[in-house]
């Protein structure tokens, strides 16, 4: 059946515009931010300055009786005190504007359900650094103190109300129907992925774009094989960890940053991976048959150097001639038993007398299993007798 092309347009393709609004408006709120930000260090500087240098000379000098070094009113100390005000303050605008649209793109980013803990978090802040500042108040606190308390007491609670929120996911309301997150491009490591160690070529290939993650309950698990009495799970976990030290040498990877999202020591170590690759939008990087099924029932991105070792794997096809050694025999009587270099295994008819030989095979059937690929195989003959009839006779390399 033929399939026919789409008809063609004579219309443009689609462009993304951007408002031209939007760099004029960042623009003025760039210009009034720093505007306003100039002239209140100005006037501050222009009041207190005085003050503070007169403050200064006097502690200096260790003059006494309340004796100035100049008036304050004088336009000699007000205007370059004002110029320094307004030249600070013109820095302090621009640091505090780029820090508010760093804040407003992450909010844009952020969950509905981040931003309703966070909102929940402030007003909790906010009504529980209350009563404090009262019994501060009333205790006589200077105002310049009072006023660092209050900002501590309510970052303090504020942190600890996201805290307390965050470690309740699974009960509060708002998180029981939050959509899957974002694809973030974070590659978290598992432990059989990092024991193989393949991981770390295939990271230097290109392959694996991304940062890297590790948890530390991952890295604590191979730690512990690195310490077990058996000789080869040591020696596995020791190799292990030094995949580790070289892909933290030679790429971005973070360990225990996202730990967060799945705190409960007891859970199992596939379901905290699972737990926290839907928290972050990350993929998964494992060997692991079960964990792979697991995620994959949870739409969480797998990640399996076996499934990516089989598909580059050569495409073995019937009646391809293949160069091959055998290696000793075959279950079948008769049978030879030889390995591509891949690994696949490659059972030869007849081949059980060439055991230890490099001869000429040709392909008989290819049969695709779980663990990968069966290949069947015949020796290749060629040769006529003096009667001028085919015979069968390997060809030996």
């Amino acid at each position: 059946m033929k399939v026919e092309d789409p008809p063609q347009t004579d219309s443009p393709p689609a462009k993304v515009t951007v408002s031209p609004s939007s760099g004029p408006r960042r623009l003025v709120g760039r210009f009034i931010t720093v505007g306003v930000f100039a002239a209140g260090f100005a006037v501050l500087f222009a009041i207190g300055g005085p003050w503070l240098l007169n403050l200064i000379y006097l502690t200096v000098n260790h003059l006494k009786g309340g004796q100035r070094l100049w008036e304050p009113e004088s336009p000699l100390t007000i205007i370059p005190q004002a110029l320094l005000g307004s030249v600070v303050g013109l820095g302090a605008g621009n640091a505090f504007f780029r820090l508010c649209v760093r804040g407003g793109h992450r909010w844009e980013r952020m969950d509905i359900a981040d931003r309703v803990t966070l909102a929940i978090s402030v007003f909790f802040g906010l009504f529980v650094s209350i009563p404090f500042l009262m019994i501060f108040n009333s205790m006589g606190v200077p105002p310049g103190w009072l006023a660092l308390g209050a900002c501590g007491v309510v970052l303090g609670s504020i942190s600890l109300g996201i805290y307390v929120l965050q470690s309740m996911t699974e009960m509060l309301p708002w998180y029981k129907n939050r959509p899957a997150s974002k694809r973030t491009g974070i590659k978290i490591l598992d432990t059989n992925v990092i024991i193989d160690a393949r991981i770390y070529d295939v990271a230097r290939t290109g392959f694996l774009e991304g940062e890297i993650y590790v948890p530390n309950f991952v890295l604590e698990e191979l730690q512990h094989i690195a310490d077990h009495h058996d000789g080869l799970k040591r020696q596995r976990g020791r190799r292990g960890l030094d995949v580790l030290k070289h892909l933290q040498a030679e790429f971005h990877m973070e360990v225990g940053k996202y730990d967060r999202f799945a705190p409960d020591p007891n859970e199992e170590v596939d379901s905290r991976l699972v737990r926290i690759a839907k928290a972050i939008g990350a993929d998964i990087v494992t060997n692991d048959w079960n964990l792979n099924n697991v995620a994959k029932l949870q739409n969480v991105k797998i990640l399996s150097l076996n499934e990516l070792a089989l598909t580059l794997r050569p495409n073995v096809l019937p009646s391809e001639s293949l160069e091959l050694t055998i290696i000793r025999e075959g279950n079948q009587p008769g049978q030879g038993v030889g390995y591509l270099d891949d690994g696949t295994m490659v059972v030869v008819e007849n081949g059980k007398g060439h055991v230890g030989e490099t001869l000429d095979v040709t392909v008989t059937q290819v049969i695709q299993t779980e663990r990968g690929k069966m290949i069947f195989a015949e020796v290749d003959t060629e040769e006529e007798d003096e009667d001028g009839y085919s015979t069968r006779k390997p060809r030996r390399r």
